[in-house]
Order: structure tokens, then C-alpha cells, then sequence
């Protein structure tokens, strides 16, 4: 009994002072900033809110970030399993670099990522001369913004489903006696198809609300490759606060909407794979 009453050594500091901490920190760094989008959206009546963020130009702005991001987030997808794949499963010369490169959207600016990929796919550019022969052209055009989505999105896919991916499973699968397509889609797709959704989710997400590496390669052009943060960035070089922030309240609904369906999603997927096993 009297091991039972005894309080367990904690590291951290207890209940009381670390929720505390956690709730200040919260407040401070985003529930104040992302209040102060609703209270400067209230200095519009709500038909001027309305009328402010289904401008046709805010609309196509929107239908550009969407259509992109969705895009390539689905790009993002695929070739991040088979990066994740071939990282795990097989060793080769320069793994740790390319682990490393991976990770080098998160740690490079954004700015310098959209020089850099714009630099390329233009006509005159490495790339983009390669295509221009055919007639297609990457750079200030939606292929090109999808281009730095897909450059700025992948590493979350990638470090998603390597959390999740398991040579054990592979080996255990062959033990009992399963083949090459029972393993993939019995096996090993269940295990990560959460972490998947979540990749996927976090690209989208993060899709949307890319500025720097989209702004420079997608030539800005209204209702054709215009995105929304750009829109956003143009109402506050007009010192038109209210309807900035209103265009931001868009996407912030937009981004909770995503993380709330991600959770569900998630959640439903892993009482459906724990089903399974």
C-alpha cells in the first residue's frame, strides 16, 4: 500500500505548473495572433465580409492555391512511399546524403527555393528549355507552382511514412507464408496509411498557405496564376487591413477544416487497421 501512495519521480515540473506553461505558450504564440484575424474581420458587417472574400478575384485565387496544392499533395504522395520505401528497405552508396537532401525544404528559405526552381524552368532554364522544345512551358504557370508544392511538401510524406515503415512486417508476412501483393496491400499499406493521410494533409495544408517559393515562379498573372497569399500580401500593400485579414479568416477556417478532417480520418483508419490485425 505503501509503494501505491508513493508519487512517482517526475522530470518536469508537476500537472498544475507544466499546463500552465503549456496553456501561456498556447496563448501567446497562437490563439492571440490568430484572434486578432477575427476581431480586425469585424470591422466589416458581415455582407461586406461576404462580398469581400467571393470578390471573382479572390474566388480564382482561391481555386489556384486549392488546385495545386491538391495536386501536388497528391504527388507528394506517391513518390513520397517509394522514397520512404527505398530508404528503408535498401542500403546504396550516398543514403545518408539523400536522407539528408530530403530534409533540406525545411531548412532552406522558401524565397531562395522559388529563385532557385524558377532559375530552372524558365525557357531560357535547364529545365524548363527541355520542355519548351515540346511546346510546354512550367515556369508562371500553375505547372510551375505545383513544381515548388511538390519541392516544399514532399519531406512531409516522407518522414510520415518512414516513422511507419517496418522491414519486420515484410519479413514476418513471407514467414507465414504470404506473397508479394498480400504482403503490399495486407501488410505494409495498412500499417501506413494513417501516417499517410497525415502526409498527405500536411502538404495540402501547408500547399495553401506557401507564399515565398510559389510567389517568384508562378508570374502572379489575375485569375490565372494568382494564389492567395499573394491576394492577402496585395490588401496589406494597400493598407486594407479588413479586407486582408478577412481573406486570411478564409484560410484559417480552410486549415482547421483540413486538420479536423485529418483526424478523423486518422483516427478511423487506425480503428480499422487495428480491426484488421
Amino acid at each position: 500500500m505503501k509503494n501505491r501512495k508513493r508519487k512517482t519521480a517526475r522530470v518536469i515540473p508537476g500537472f498544475g505548473l507544466s499546463l500552465g506553461i503549456t496553456i501561456t505558450m498556447l496563448g501567446l504564440i497562437v490563439i492571440i495572433p490568430l484572434c486578432s484575424l477575427v476581431i480586425f474581420s469585424s470591422q466589416l458587417s458581415f455582407q461586406s465580409f461576404i462580398s469581400t472574400v467571393t470578390r471573382p478575384r479572390v474566388l480564382c485565387s482561391y481555386a489556384v492555391s486549392f488546385q495545386t496544392a491538391f495536386v501536388a499533395a497528391l504527388i507528394d504522395a506517391v513518390m513520397g512511399i517509394i522514397l520512404a520505401w527505398v530508404l528503408v528497405r535498401y542500403r546504396f552508396p550516398g543514403k545518408e546524403i539523400m536522407n539528408g537532401i530530403i530534409e533540406l525544404p525545411f531548412a532552406l528559405p522558401t524565397a531562395v527555393a522559388g529563385i532557385a526552381l524558377t532559375h530552372l524552368t524558365t525557357t531560357n532554364g535547364w529545365v524548363g528549355s527541355i520542355f519548351h522544345r515540346f511546346g510546354i512551358r512550367i515556369a508562371y504557370t500553375r505547372v510551375g507552382i505545383t513544381v515548388a508544392l511538390v519541392f516544399i511538401g514532399i519531406p512531409f510524406v516522407v518522414r510520415a511514412v518512414l516513422e511507419k515503415i517496418d522491414i519486420q512486417y515484410e519479413e514476418a508476412a513471407h514467414v507465414l507464408g504470404a506473397n508479394s501483393r498480400q504482403t503490399i496491400f495486407k501488410v505494409i499499406f495498412p500499417e501506413i496509411l494513417p501516417a499517410l493521410i497525415s502526409g498527405f494533409t500536411m502538404s495540402f495544408a501547408r500547399g495553401l498557405g506557401e507564399y515565398g517559393s510559389v510567389v517568384f515562379i508562378a508570374g502572379n498573372t489575375p485569375y490565372e496564376t494568382e494564389i492567395a497569399p499573394l491576394m492577402i500580401m496585395s490588401e496589406l500593400q494597400e493598407y486594407d487591413y479588413a479586407s486582408a485579414t478577412s481573406i486570411a479568416l478564409v484560410m484559417l477556417l480552410t486549415a482547421f477544416m483540413i486538420l479536423f478532417v485529418n483526424a478523423v480520418l486518422q483516427s478511423r483508419t487506425s480503428k480499422i487497421v487495428s480491426g484488421i490485425a
